[in-house]
């Protein structure tokens, strides 16, 4: 074993690393004082203090002048360092309280990602450059899912039918659902609506869907299936069933869907969800308004 003591760290200050930094830069104590916006007597203080806690003299007088003497060369280098890497830190601080900067793991359906709420993340995005922003655009089941394994931090999707006491809900949109046949096949008598194609078994929308429907007494007989709306409505094209979609995503394409009635089936709403758990997040916040459409 080594018989040598474990030697003990000086107690400098960032601010006694500051006062030596300007000594060195200026010719005068009065114009190293001026610069941090202390008195000559304070700072004459706390080089002396910082003297003593180093156990090395480092200025001497020339004339009327403080220098710095020789051996001073690698205090001046550390000061260098630690006030550098302490502004560094600050502003990165200063950054993740004001939320420019940070990491958002962000999932949202389709139809938020890339019709309802497109430009916003994108103004998001390039407002906040320095923020990391991930997207990942998923059905609401599996980015439930991620958001309460911790993979994602917020979720912009379809309102589930029960919202875990670990998360919190907010409504920030309610979309119409409308009812699309094959031109062809068109009626009006409720009784002969259909075969449809839907999204899968387990999907909010299809439970909605499926919840209206059966108020009217119509059968919901699914015939096909599909997360993604697009291929719904290509379904509904080639002739082989109806479907029930947001417009905005019915009527994308060269050859939109027309509903076979203006007034909507019914509505879906969407929500904003996070754990509750969480720390605030000046980033998430910021960009929950920008989704809320809150003017920053």
């Amino acid at each position: 074993m080594s018989d040598k003591k474990e030697m003990l760290l000086p107690n400098l200050s960032v601010q006694q690393l500051e006062y030596l930094l300007a000594a060195a830069n200026h010719k005068t104590r009065a114009a190293a004082a001026e610069q941090l916006g202390v008195t000559p007597s304070a700072l004459t203080q706390g080089l002396t203090e910082l003297e003593r806690r180093v156990g090395l003299t480092l200025f001497e007088r020339k004339g009327r002048s403080t220098v710095l003497r020789p051996q001073a060369k690698e205090v001046l280098e550390y000061a260098r360092r630690i006030v550098a890497e302490t502004k560094d830190l600050t502003y990165w601080a200063q950054a993740q309280r004001e939320g420019t900067s940070g990491q958002i793991r962000f999932g949202a359906i389709d139809a938020i990602a890339v019709h309802h709420r497109a430009s916003e993340i994108r103004e998001f995005h390039e407002s906040f450059p320095d923020v990391d922003l991930r997207l990942t655009v998923a059905p609401s089941g599996s980015l439930l899912k991620a958001l309460l394994e911790g993979s994602l931090d917020l979720v912009a999707c379809v309102e589930p039918e029960v919202v875990s006491e670990d998360l919190i809900s907010e409504v920030f949109l309610e979309e119409p659902l409308l009812i699309y046949a094959p031109k062809e096949k068109v009626v009006k008598s409720t009784q002969n609506w259909g075969p449809w194609v839907s999204f899968p078994q387990g999907s909010h929308t299809r439970r909605i869907i499926a919840s209206a429907l059966a108020a009217l007494g119509v059968s919901y007989e699914v015939t096909a299936e599909s997360n993604q709306p697009e291929v719904l409505a290509e379904m509904v094209r080639l002739g082989l069933g109806w479907t029930v979609l947001p417009p905005a995503q019915a009527n994308t394409g060269i050859d939109p869907l027309i509903p076979i009635k203006k007034k909507p089936l019914t509505k879906r709403r969407l929500v904003l969800i996070r754990r509750s758990s969480a720390p605030l997040d000046p980033a998430m916040e910021i960009l929950v308004n920008y989704l809320k459409k809150i003017e920053p």
